[in-house]
């Protein structure tokens, strides 16, 4: 990782920023005072401080427990070029997931554009199919489930535009006649990686209409396109550059390594308690914290106590690991123009399922000989407790399996995060579960007097994804400026809620249509795309 003081570095126009350091602690008796406390320094974080700095209210700060900005979009260096010098690989978010139409523009994408970051395009179509035996052809397996998937989308459409009761993705899919057997190992295989990889829980624990919806919110509005970005710099050097065009150098605005214990809030403000023994004092506060966090009790306590509805809400959702496991090797054993190499189990659905090749043309380069595999859910957090060497002993086996004509080395280089047992963290995404209506997700989003809420989870449309922590980092920090000037006064409904704050359900209903949820006509969506 970057050293606090090269933080900011980034390429073309933007210079490395040496005044972008850690704060000096908090250390008087009182709380330091602010209008607004941003909680989280991640996407959502960063947006929602550039949103109020845009409605020039500058009287804030953001408070981030790790010692840099970025949150989830996390890289690190590893490994090393024929020069000896490392390359750097994205533990966390990894590709712009739809780039946008003429019309229609991915804001991550335009940021990926702003600052030039290096990306490839994911042909997920250059795949090729294994099992136990080695390269075994499935690819009409891959076939079959696409024609099913369309019809369940359809299905999923009609469902929530109807206001009909959800279900699971598994009963969804079934329905549309994709329901392979348990012992068909292949097709649970082309399953996870048309399910699993995305959503990162299985379509047993899955809402089959909003997984659906979520995911055709995304692509049919901003294209199929899916970019890797592979820049030196990282893919956080976007966050890192919106910061720097509403934060000046050494801004005491921005206090990293800094832990929020517990969080009291009243109708009359908000006061942020941290593990230094520090505290703010705020008007407003917007809470960016990921739903891994708020599940956790011993990680941040409210004061007074979360109402029911709201606690209720966090309950609810769940909170996905997605873990990428990285191996550098001495020579590339793989077929050098494949992207991707599907690994079916013998006896466990997602075990090692998904190989990436960065050697492939157009990646990092095809010297770097860098292969990553990637787990989610059970057999992530499996992993994630597990030694490197244990981890790296049972993917050499496998590997064995796919490619017996060849000898496997030892890698040269061995890396994986732990995102489940991140105490900032607690996970990698946000999963909408089977049975959850737009009335419980809006209360997940809801603010609780002046505590508000934040991120990738918010966001109905697009949770899960990183253009969803910008869209709802957005809207919260021009929600609070609203609030903070003169616009409710001219009006009883500004657009983004009431001015008394966002609409939450004390009592909740079996379904929700889609008029009754805060947003212009619904989601502010057509239904086709939905469809």
């Amino acid at each position: 990782m970057h050293l606090a003081t090269v933080l900011f570095a980034l390429a073309s126009s933007i210079q490395p920023c040496a005044g972008y350091v850690a704060q000096s602690r908090l250390n008087d008796l009182h709380c330091t005072k602010t209008t607004v406390a941003i909680l989280g320094g991640g996407m959502a974080g960063v947006t929602a401080a550039q949103a109020l700095a845009n409605a020039s209210v500058t009287d804030f700060l953001i408070v981030e427990y790790r010692d840099t900005l970025g949150g989830r979009v996390r890289h690190t260096e590893f490994g090393k070029d024929p020069n000896g010098d490392p390359y750097v690989i994205e533990l966390g978010a990894n590709w712009v997931q739809g780039l946008g139409s003429a019309t229609t523009e991915n804001p991550i994408w335009r940021l990926a554009q702003k600052y030039s970051l290096q990306n490839t395009y994911s042909n997920y179509d250059s795949i090729l199919t294994y099992n136990e035996t080695g390269y075994t052809d499935y690819s009409h397996i891959l076939d079959e489930y696409s024609v099913a998937r369309q019809k369940a989308s359809e299905h999923a459409g009609q469902i929530l535009n109807n206001n009909l009761q959800d279900m699971t993705a598994r009963s969804g899919l079934a329905l549309a006649g994709w329901n392979p057997r348990r012992d068909d190992m292949a097709a649970q295989a082309v399953e996870w990686w048309n399910w699993d990889w995305e959503g990162a829980y299985s379509p047993e624990t899955s809402s089959f209409v909003f997984g659906v919806a979520g995911e055709n919110l995304t692509f049919n509005q901003f294209g199929d396109d899916n970019n890797l970005i592979l820049d030196p710099r990282g893919y956080s050097s976007i966050i890192h550059g919106e910061a720097t065009t509403f934060l000046t150098p050494n801004d005491p605005r921005l206090l990293l390594n800094t832990q929020v214990s517990e969080i009291h809030h009243s109708p009359n403000g908000i006061t942020i308690h941290n593990s230094d023994g520090t505290c703010i004092s705020a008007a407003y506060a917007i809470c960016t914290f990921s739903v891994g966090v708020l599940q956790q009790s011993n990680a941040v306590s409210f004061t007074p106590s979360l109402p029911a509805w709201k606690q209720t809400a966090i309950a609810k959702f769940n909170m996905g690991t997605y873990t990428k496991i990285f191996m550098q090797f001495n020579e590339s054993f793989w077929p050098p123009e494949t992207q991707f190499f599907l690994y079916a189990s013998p006896t466990t659905r997602g075990y090692y399922p998904v190989f990436q090749s960065l050697s492939a043309p157009g990646f990092l380069s095809p010297d770097s000989n860098i292969l990553f595999v990637t787990l989610v859910e059970t057999q992530a957090y499996r992993a994630e407790r597990q030694s490197n060497a244990e981890t790296q002993a049972e993917i050499l086996a496998v590997l064995a399996l796919m490619f017996p004509d060849k000898q496997i080395p030892t890698p040269t280089a061995f890396t994986y995060p732990r995102w489940s047992t991140e105490p900032w963290s607690y996970g990698s995404y946000s999963n909408w579960p089977a049975g959850t209506t737009l009335e419980m997700h809006q209360n997940l989003r809801a603010n609780v007097n002046r505590l508000w809420f934040a991120g990738e989870a918010t966001s109905a449309q697009y949770f899960g994804f990183l253009h969803g922590a910008w869209f709802e980092g957005k809207e919260a920090g021009e929600n609070v400026a609203a609030l903070l000037g003169d616009e409710c006064s001219k009006t009883s409904n500004s657009g983004r809620g009431d001015c008394k704050g966002r609409k939450h359900y004390g009592v909740l209903h079996g379904t929700t249509p889609l008029g009754a949820y805060t947003g212009v006509n619904g989601w502010g969506v057509n239904s086709t795309d939905i469809l």
